[in-house]
C-alpha cells in the first residue's frame, strides 16, 4: 500500500528555546521533546529506532539533529560509564 504524498513539505527539525515552553530548556521545535532528554537516550547507548518509539512525536531527522546540536555545545555523546 502506499503511503499518501504530504500536502506540505516538511521542515528540517531545530533546536529551540523558549521561556514559555519546559522552562526554556532546548526542545526540538514544534515538540516539547527536550534536547537533554534525547542527548541521554544516545548516551544511554539506545538505538536510533528505540528513541523514535519512545518519543513518537520526534521528526524524522530530530535525532540527527541533536547529535548535530550536542556537539556544537560541547556535549558528550559517548555511552555514560556510570550507567554500566
Amino acid at each position: 500500500m502506499a503511503f499518501p504524498r504530504a500536502r506540505y513539505p516538511q521542515l528540517p527539525a531545530e533546536i529551540v528555546s523558549n521561556p514559555e515552553i519546559m522552562g526554556g530548556r532546548p526542545c526540538i521545535a514544534g515538540t516539547r521533546i527536550p534536547a537533554d532528554a534525547i542527548v541521554a537516550q544516545i548516551r544511554a547507548g539506545l538505538a536510533d529506532a528505540d528513541i523514535f518509539r519512545h518519543y513518537p512525536g520526534l521528526p524524522v531527522d530530530g535525532i540527527e539533529v541533536v547529535r548535530t546540536w550536542a556537539l556544537d555545545q560541547g556535549l558528550s555523546l559517548t555511552p555514560d560509564e556510570q550507567s554500566r
